[in-house]
């Protein structure tokens, strides 16, 4: 990686500003149901407190549209965070403004603070340049370890970074190395598999893996466009008719082979409230006016074989409606499979960690993204705003 990390800063008696991704789950009853994102970081703050530094975390929760919103609060966050480090973590009710500065004035080396969230400001997503000069006024050193946030050009992930030197987290680190070296040196077979509801939010990223994947298995409600694509009538199914045109393509991109599968059968219903009315047919036999809301079982079959002599396994998005019971057999399935394989399995964050929990395979993959859109965008090709404005080594 060409961008210097936190072991190229001197950190002793500093406050620094770590931008994380703190946007986890929390429950009606305010606790954290899924702390995935804060362990993720743990390794960065420890290291800062062991080494006598000050630390103040920012992070956004949510969507609460540039104003104070209470279901949006890092409350509880803070607690959980505690919890794990097992010492007192500060929170501080504003992120800008005399409570945030008097907070910060108070640490110590070895005090850890974490501020309210970032998007309780419109100037934040604004990425203003006052608003940032203000954030960085805190600290004397800012670490980004917020990969799930890195390509968002925000005041907190990269205005900052015009006014204090920039450096890498140890999970920002992780994530570019690993990603990196997925699209410069995979072990093959190298297969990707992608899911997830339409081609629009990945168009960019299918095209660069039909130049680098042996393999391309796709499902989800991607595959119905697909499909239609093909000439297949996908009844009530969700397609994307204004890129029907952009399916062709990509599949003329692959040219003749496999190098791109698509499902055989589908899981049908006549909605998503229906799932005990599902039946499993060939995509050229769906019921009219039902629609596809699963792989099939020939198709998860399918896919595992293909998936079984791969070196390098990239997973992007579920292959189903997984949410709803029912119709959550092909993701698991497939999280299931891609968890015994031998070589290098990498998940692509979102709801593909999710399925992975549901399945009891987390754990079983080599590496688990924090950022969904992030790695896409990385993937891509695309330069991560978050990522640009890191010093250089």
């Amino acid at each position: 990686m060409g961008k210097k990390t936190l072991r190229d800063a001197e950190v002793k008696g500093k406050k620094v500003f770590v931008r994380v991704d703190f946007n986890v789950p929390i429950d009606k009853e305010g606790n954290v149901t899924d702390d995935t994102r804060i362990r993720a970081v743990l390794p960065t703050i420890e290291y800062l407190l062991v080494r006598g530094a000050a630390v103040i975390l920012a992070s956004h929760l949510g969507r609460p549209k540039g104003r104070p919103d209470e279901r949006f609060t890092l409350r509880p966050v803070a607690r959980r965070l505690g919890e794990l480090l097992g010492r007192e973590v500060r929170f501080a009710g504003d992120v800008v403004g005399p409570g945030a500065e008097t907070a910060v004035g108070y640490l110590k080396p070895g005090d850890v603070l974490l501020l309210e969230n970032v998007r309780f400001y419109p100037e934040e997503e604004r990425n203003d340049p006052e608003f940032a000069a203000k954030l960085a006024s805190l600290a004397d050193l800012f670490v980004n370890d917020a990969f799930g946030a890195a390509h968002r050009a925000h005041a907190s992930t990269t205005g900052i970074a015009a006014h204090l030197p920039a450096v890498a987290g140890f999970l920002m680190e992780k994530e570019l190395e690993t990603l990196g070296r997925l699209l410069a040196d995979p072990k093959r077979p190298f297969v990707a598999v992608i899911g997830g509801a339409k081609i629009s939010d990945k168009i960019g990223v299918l095209e660069r893996l039909l130049e680098r994947a042996d393999l391309l298995l796709i499902g989800g409600g991607m595959a119905n466009t697909f499909l239609a694509a093909q000439g297949y009538d996908l009844q009530a199914s969700l397609v994307e008719t204004d890129k029907l045109d952009v399916a062709r393509t990509l599949l003329a991109k692959a040219g003749s082979g496999e190098r791109v599968m698509l499902p055989v059968d589908l899981v049908a219903a006549p909605d998503r409230e229906r799932p005990d009315e599902r039946v499993t047919v060939p995509v050229d036999c769906i019921p009219a006016g039902w629609a596809a809301l699963d792989i099939g079982a020939e198709t998860l079959k399918l896919f595992e074989d293909k998936l079984r002599p791969a070196r390098t396994v990239f997973w992007n998005g579920p292959v189903g409606l997984f949410e709803v019971p029912g119709f959550d057999a092909g993701t698991l399935g497939l999280a299931k499979a891609i968890a015994a394989l031998d070589g290098t399995t990498i998940i692509g964050g979102g709801d593909t960690i999710a399925a992975l929990k549901r399945a009891g395979v987390a754990d079983r993959v080599s590496h688990v993204s924090t950022g969904g859109g992030a790695s896409l965008k990385l993937l891509e090709g695309k330069e991560l705003p978050g990522v640009a404005v890191l010093q250089d080594r």
